[in-house]
């Protein structure tokens, strides 16, 4: 491990800093990249992230892929986590803080569309980032590409009538424009274009191709902390604005996220699962899709609502969350393997 990585805590906090900061004194460059996008979903930190996960998905070879169907007992434990457990969790957690020990800290007429936007950010599962901390992990690059296309499929068809349920609400507006670009634009074109790259380095040798992602993954790192400066710059006068609002919005999601990576890499490990698949297993498990979910909350209460900004919560802490998730599993591994 490098200097740089073993120091990635140190750097994860510097550029949240220079975020938020950024984001407050410099608003207007920061609003204008903000605006760079497309169907709600960011196109500079599109960019990002195709760096942050090309090294991973350079990884993959398609010829290999049949052998996931072993890993079934992985796939069985996080789609549990995905559809069984994280959306129900999150109704639950939400009620009994924000409705609850919470409220009279909280504007009274928000606290409705808190729980919503709790809600839409649990109810979609990540699909691009987890291939950041797959790679982190050392995870199976096979089991997460057919973790990850496999909640989009479901994604498709469940999100709608799962969020209805738990909202109460009839009629639920998927904004299909962002669920489907980003489908395509993190999965479908930066998996065809890694391909096309590794068999033209594969073409000079299997040494061209380690070569090749040992010197991509300084830039993988660097990209993640170039994302999180804009996603806090994005949110700086939000951030200062309310701080309180956000601290006590981050506490079920905290708990959330920990809660259901710790089930996930449990229940892996009690099903024999091999270290490399319960670790992305338990991230997939963990993270959301904050795309979809902030479009939908827009979409569904409007941009001031308290949906949206419970959503805006869930992107905030994302990134330096999953962070720690990936040093909790990293740091377990020897206890995990001697099950």
């Amino acid at each position: 491990m490098s200097v740089f990585e073993r120091y990635l805590t140190l750097w994860v906090t510097l550029c949240i800093v220079a975020g938020i900061a950024l984001g407050h004194w410099l608003p207007g460059p920061f609003q204008l990249i903000a605006a760079a996008e497309l169907a709600k979903v960011n196109l500079p930190v599109a960019v990002l992230i195709w760096l942050m996960i090309i090294p991973m998905l350079l990884k993959i070879d398609f010829g290999a892929l049949g052998e996931v169907a072993r890993h079934w007992r992985g796939i069985g434990v996080t789609l549990f986590i995905n559809w069984g457990v994280k959306p129900f969790s999150m109704a639950l957690l939400g009620w009994l803080f924000i409705a609850w020990l919470f409220r009279p800290y909280l504007p009274a007429e928000q606290i409705d569309s808190y729980l919503a936007g709790l809600i839409l950010l649990a109810a979609a599962p990540c699909t691009a980032m987890v291939f950041v901390w797959s790679n982190l992990v050392d995870g199976e690059p096979h089991f997460t590409l057919s973790q990850v296309a496999l909640n989009d499929a479901i994604m498709v068809v469940a999100f709608a009538p799962l969020v209805g349920l738990l909202l109460g609400v009839s009629a639920i507006t998927v904004p299909w424009d962002t669920l489907l670009l980003s489908v395509v634009l993190y999965i479908v074109l930066p998996v065809f274009a890694a391909q096309l790259w590794r068999r033209q380095l594969l073409g000079r040798g299997r040494s061209a191709l380690e070569r090749m992602q040992k010197r991509l993954q300084p830039a993988s790192l660097l990209a993640l902390l170039a994302t999180l400066v804009l996603l806090f710059a994005f949110q700086g006068e939000q951030i200062i604005a309310h701080p309180l609002v956000i601290a006590l919005l981050a506490v079920p999601i905290l708990i959330q996220v920990y809660c259901n990576a710790g089930l996930a890499y449990w229940l892996n490990r009690h099903f024999g699962v091999a270290h490399c698949v319960a670790g992305p297993s338990a991230l997939i498990g963990a993270s959301n899709f904050f795309e979809l979910a902030v479009a939908a909350a827009i979409s569904l209460f409007g941009l001031q609502s308290g949906a949206a900004l419970a959503t805006v919560v869930g992107v905030l802490i994302e990134v330096p969350v999953m962070l720690s998730v990936v040093w909790i599993v990293n740091r377990s591994r020897d206890w995990y393997e001697r099950a």
